[in-house]
């Protein structure tokens, strides 16, 4: 007598328990890599021909065409500020940081009073590295 076997089909499947681990380890990954930066402030910088490297950690007053003070350290996003907020912004950070480097990034058309008075307010406040930043020449091979 012959036995008969039933073999019930196989159905392929995708081991899915895994793959939940699998998304988010690359969730950290992509959160790990991704460097965000601060967001910039748009200027039309004046031109020089002498410039000097700032430092990647320098604090930023960025002055619109409009005369709107916005300011970032490097860490944050900008956000606007007054001339008496910053000076005693300016403190604080200088009372954690010391040595720590303001630049002023206004645009070409602003008025030199709103420029002067930024730089009086971080000079008052204690802040001994102040920048101006500008574009270099066209042309020039510097």
């Amino acid at each position: 007598m012959k036995a008969r076997y039933y073999v019930s089909p196989v159905a392929p499947q995708v081991p899915t328990g895994s793959m939940a681990d699998i998304a988010f380890l690359l969730v950290i990954f992509f959160m790990l890599t991704t460097s965000f930066s601060p967001e910039r402030t748009s200027v039309e910088l004046p031109n020089s021909q002498i410039r000097t490297e700032v430092s990647k950690n320098a604090a930023i007053v960025a002055i619109t065409q409009d005369g709107v003070l916005k300011f970032t350290d490097g860490e944050r996003p900008s956000f606007t500020i007054s001339e008496s907020e910053l000076g005693k912004l300016a403190s604080e950070i200088i009372g954690f940081i010391p040595g720590k480097e303001f630049v002023i990034k206004a645009d070409r058309s602003v008025r030199y009073e709103h420029v002067d008075k930024v730089l009086e307010q971080l000079r008052l406040n204690g802040a001994k590295k102040i920048g101006l930043l500008t574009d270099r020449r066209v042309g020039e091979t510097i």
